[in-house]
C-alpha cells in the first residue's frame, strides 16, 4: 500500500499509477445482500439454478455492485494520511467491460489523473480498473472524482 503524508505529497503524485489492491472473492450473500438492498432481484443474480443455464453459466453480480465496492477495493491501494475527511463526489465515466461471475476474485488497481484546488481542499481525479482474476477484461472502469479536506 502506498502511503502520502499529507495533500501536498498526494498531489505531486498526480499522472501516477498508485498499484494494486487485494483480491477480494465476490460471494452469493453479497449479491443477494445487494439484490435486496436495490431491490434488483433479476435471476441472473439471485437464482443460482437458473443462471447455471443462462448466459454466463453463473450467477453473476450487480455492475453497480461492482462500483459500490471500490473504496473498499481501492483502500488496500493507497491512503493519504492528516485528511479531516474525504468524500465521493461523483464519477466522470464508469463501463463495465465483462461480468462477474459468483466466486471470482477481483482487485483495484488507481491511476490518480488529475488534482485540482478546490475552496474545502483538493478534489481529485482516479481513474480506477476493478480486475478479474484470470480474465481479459475488467469488470468495472470508473474515473472517481473525490473531494479531501485537509
Amino acid at each position: 500500500m502506498r502511503v502520502f503524508q499529507n495533500l501536498d505529497e498526494y498531489a505531486a503524485a498526480r499522472g501516477e499509477h498508485l498499484g494494486f489492491g487485494s483480491w477480494h472473492e465476490i460471494t452469493q450473500e453479497q449479491i443477494g445482500l445487494f439484490a435486496d438492498a436495490t431491490g434488483d432481484h433479476q435471476w441472473i443474480h439471485v437464482d443460482p439454478e437458473k443462471a447455471a443455464t443462462g448466459p454466463f453459466g453463473a450467477t453473476v453480480a450487480h455492475g453497480y455492485l461492482t462500483l459500490s465496492l471500490i473504496p473498499v477495493l481501492v483502500k488496500d491501494v493507497y491512503t493519504v494520511e492528516n485528511l479531516t475527511m474525504g468524500v465521493n463526489y461523483g464519477l466522470n465515466r464508469v463501463r463495465f467491460p465483462s461480468p462477474v461471475t459468483v466466486g471470482s476474485r477481483v482487485r483495484a488497481g488507481a491511476e490518480l489523473l488529475e488534482v485540482t484546488e478546490v475552496p474545502q481542499g483538493k478534489q481529485a481525479v482516479v481513474k480506477v480498473v476493478v480486475e478479474i482474476e484470470n480474465a481479459a477484461k475488467p469488470a468495472c472502469v470508473a474515473e472517481t472524482v473525490v473531494l479531501l479536506v485537509a
